[in-house]
């Protein structure tokens, strides 16, 4: 794995270098935001995870997250930050951020969750098909395909473009159980694979840029139970 840390606590970046290492990674550390962002960009294909600090000189992280997500809409993002203030941590997963780790981290539980990550990341590579015959999707209703090989989603022949791992396997979550309704925290431990310990403005987070990009191809298919957490249901695609 090919990993981008922009990071400027130099202890920070010596220790997980040693962590990447035993872990048999190549990691490219940069301390400064537009440093880091200007080392993506020279090649985005390169980078399989990318770790950003919020506080970053030159350009702060959410400003380079918001850059990245603009050349790759796919590729890991962990956002890393010593501020514990909850809207923060919002900020950076709607512009586009995975997950994010609150300072001071274990570096045991950073390394867990880049894994969780990657293997999700990867799931996403696959041949893209042309057509939308329903044998080829997991799931298909009267309005919405989905296909977990391709990651292709689309509502009424709509592709639904620029899905994040975790946004594709949120709406996936949700679709494979028409109507049936989720709450906050079974969603954080179906779709993030480890407990938030109750932060449930992740999902809403999520659920906000998942809502934005499937509003711009058709009628929207997630709903809001009050007081209970989300379902997916497209019937209201008929009215």
């Amino acid at each position: 794995m090919n990993v981008l840390m922009i990071e400027d606590n130099e202890s920070v970046s010596e220790m997980m270098q040693m962590f990447f290492l035993n872990e048999n990674w190549e990691a490219t550390f940069k301390a400064d935001g537009q440093e880091g962002l200007n080392a993506f960009l020279d090649n985005p294909e390169k980078w399989d995870m990318v770790t950003l600090d919020l506080n970053l000189p030159g350009l702060d992280g959410v400003s380079v997250c918001r850059e990245i997500r603009k050349v790759s809409a796919t590729v890991p993002v962990i956002m890393l930050t010593a501020r514990d203030s909850e809207s923060d941590q919002v900020i950076g997963l709607e512009m586009g951020a995975d997950d994010y780790v609150t300072k001071p981290f274990s570096p045991l539980t950073l390394i867990a969750r880049i894994k969780a990550l990657h293997r999700r990341a990867e799931l996403s590579k696959g041949v893209v098909v042309s057509d939308v015959d329903a044998a080829n999707y997991d799931i298909v209703t009267t309005h919405f395909k989905m296909n977990t090989k391709t990651r292709e989603v689309y509502l009424d022949d709509a592709l639904i473009q620029g899905l994040t791992p975790k946004e594709f396997d949120l709406l996936y979550t949700l679709a494979k159980k028409p109507r049936q309704v989720f709450s906050r925290e079974q969603l954080l431990e179906m779709v993030w694979d480890y407990q938030y310990f109750g932060d449930e403005r992740t999902v809403d987070a999520h659920i906000k840029k998942l809502r934005q990009k499937i509003e711009k191809v058709g009628p929207q298919v997630i709903q809001t139970v009050w007081g209970v957490g989300y379902k997916f249901d497209d019937s209201g695609a008929d009215s």
